[in-house]
């Protein structure tokens, strides 16, 4: 029974050796030569000029929802897109009442004027 779990415990082990062997081959075999333009704070090209702890308006965080919402579109369309024929009249017809629903939504933000940026 447990040489079923063998495959995923080699997998496990060779993930965890994948991501900790280049940190640690980074950390003694990288020189370590700690100036102050090393160690200084870099945003966007400029000092900063606030604590990085300010608050964020929150159309930052709207415009990440709706990019991550019609992000996931496009990611449920590549499959359905593939299997197409084989779905027939009523799999065209499912999806097309999930795109008509994400239609909805994205006039909403529309008419709401999420989209606007001032």
């Amino acid at each position: 029974m447990l040489e079923n779990y063998f495959p995923v415990l080699l997998f496990i082990c060779i993930g965890v050796v994948m991501g900790v062997v280049p940190i640690l081959l980074g950390r003694f075999v990288a020189p370590h030569r700690p100036d102050s333009a090393k160690n200084s704070p870099y945003e966007c090209g400029f000092e900063a000029f606030e604590d990085a702890r300010m608050k964020f308006d929150v159309r930052f965080y709207l415009v990440a929802i709706l990019f991550i919402l019609f992000d996931l579109e496009i990611a449920f369309l590549f499959p359905w897109a593939i299997v197409l024929k084989e779905l027939g009249t009523f799999g065209f017809l499912s999806m097309m009442v999930f795109l008509a629903i994400l239609v909805v939504g994205f006039v909403y933000e529309w008419m709401k004027g999420a989209l606007e940026w001032e």
